[in-house]
């Protein structure tokens, strides 16, 4: 049976019986030519040969369990609108769009994704040319000339900020074209004003910089020209 050991007896040099009280001591070496003792003799050598208690090898189980790696996740940008708006499919601040009408020198229409949207520069005024309420301002059309050569009929950037839209509904968006920034070009180049509309102020400081810079070198509409 497994886990049984098999003792050795003493040593083989001698035999001992207890046959009553008596102890007989007797010397194997004078009976080796008795048969049946080495018969009995070699059984002895053979069960102590096989009495080596050889630890069987276990295998314990681990101490130790493994954890398994978080997989990273991905949180899909949220894209907030009270109006139609570019599908989230595309980044929550930038989006690709064509320009296919320039209206003033700081609103245009474009096409994404197959819908129209109208979209309002973030930060910066020009002079009014397309408002019914109001004669066209000093500058207006100039200004307007300067975007449609701008962006007019092309792929541009458009870049969020803080708002989705004004209050007439349409986008507002910084714009670039061609690595320019549209809005901080028209300022620089005396064809707009530096105009803050809270919250959406991510640039108005380099607005108003590129501002100073046209009142300095008299340009556009700080040149006291313009119809």
């Amino acid at each position: 049976m497994l886990g049984a050991k098999l003792i050795c007896p003493r040593p083989l040099g001698q035999l001992t019986l207890r046959p009553g009280r008596e102890r007989v001591v007797m010397n194997v070496a004078l009976m080796k030519n008795t048969p049946v003792l080495v018969a009995f003799v070699f059984l002895l050598l053979m069960g102590c040969g096989s009495a080596v208690d050889t630890p069987s090898a276990s295998v314990s189980p681990s101490t130790t369990e493994s954890t398994p790696t978080a997989r990273p996740t991905m949180q899909p940008g949220k894209l907030t609108s009270t109006t139609p708006s570019p599908s989230a499919s595309q980044s929550s601040t930038r989006t690709q769009a064509k320009v296919i009408r320039v209206i003033d020198g700081d609103t245009i229409e474009v096409e994404i994704e197959g819908r129209k949207y109208t979209v309002r520069y973030i930060g910066i005024n020009t002079p009014e040319t397309v408002d019914p309420r109001r004669p066209v301002e000093r500058y207006g059309k100039e200004a307007s000339e300067k975007n449609k050569e701008l962006v007019g009929g092309k792929v541009v950037t458009l870049e969020k900020d803080v708002s989705e839209t004004d209050r007439y509904g349409r986008l507002l968006r910084y714009v670039y074209v061609d690595a320019i920034f549209v809005n901080a070009e028209l300022v620089r180049l005396g064809y707009a004003q530096a105009s803050s509309y809270p919250p959406d102020v991510r640039y108005q400081q380099l607005f108003q910089q590129m501002e100073r810079q046209a009142r300095e070198n008299r340009r556009g509409l700080w040149s006291g020209g313009g119809n």
